[in-house]
């Protein structure tokens, strides 16, 4: 069985880890001591580690490196919506954290890179080489696949839930079970230094959305005008057909 790594294993971790599982034998990061034994209990192999901001001088090679056939680094390196603020640190101990690794590797990224404007943005329109959130691990790491992920939801993650303004703004949207699959079809693939906008192609606003999770009608206009991320090279690249394609029905 091949052997696939996920540092930091949190809300999306887990979903993906969970799809995964029973092809790969699983290892993971934590910060919390406390989740050890319930990684434990799946059958996953468990590390504590964290990724201060300040250089840490003991971080060493994460042991199990040798062993991995794939990496998916799921911390965040930017800031809320993909806003660069300074990280070089935190950034420097997880390449230390990383070592040699020379197999597949992943970094969860956000489509919180792309700038505010009302258009639709491509892969092309933000090269990783010109975002730092990115460009640092290719630096040393040129096979890696940048996953630009939009709005996770699903499950307990519902617009409904949420105190929402702007309702008339298409949403970019993402289910969760939606994002293992592709990391799926690229590990099948032995896909190296792609990028993906990892999005579901169908755009409402979020008062559409928020009113189908609520089971109301909606009687506004629909709206084509506004920023949305497009999918496409995602869908042509890999044959992907989203499971969850219209935010309206991720709480189906």
């Amino acid at each position: 069985m091949k052997k696939l790594g996920i540092i930091g294993c949190g809300w999306l971790g887990n979903h993906i880890a969970e799809r995964l599982s029973n092809q790969y034998q699983i290892f993971v990061t934590t910060t919390t001591e406390s989740k050890v034994d319930e990684f434990k209990s799946k059958g996953y192999k468990a590390t504590v580690i964290s990724f201060p901001n300040e250089l840490d001088s003991e971080m060493k090679e994460w042991e199990a490196v040798k062993e991995l056939d794939a990496i998916i680094v799921s911390v965040p390196f930017s800031g809320i919506r993909g806003v660069q603020i300074p990280m070089n640190d935190k950034r420097e101990n997880l390449l230390n954290f990383l070592g040699d690794f020379t197999g597949q590797l992943f970094l969860m990224s956000s489509t919180g890179v792309y700038s505010q404007e009302d258009k639709e943005f491509t892969e092309d329109d933000q090269h990783a080489k010109d975002v730092e959130s990115e460009s640092f691990i290719l630096e040393k790491f040129p096979q890696t696949n940048i996953l630009r992920l939009a709005g996770l939801m699903g499950g307990e993650r519902l617009l409904k839930n949420y105190n929402i303004s702007g309702l008339e703004q298409l949403v970019n949207h993402i289910h969760y079970a939606d994002i293992a699959p592709v990391i799926e079809k690229m590990l099948d693939n032995q896909s190296e230094s792609k990028v993906y906008n990892v999005v579901a192609p169908i755009h409402p606003n979020k008062e559409e959305v928020i009113n189908a999770q609520k089971n109301l009608p909606y009687d506004g206009e629909r709206t084509t005008v506004g920023r949305t991320i497009s999918p496409e090279k995602l869908i042509e690249e890999l044959d992907f057909e989203f499971q969850y394609p219209d935010p309206r029905y991720f709480h189906l």
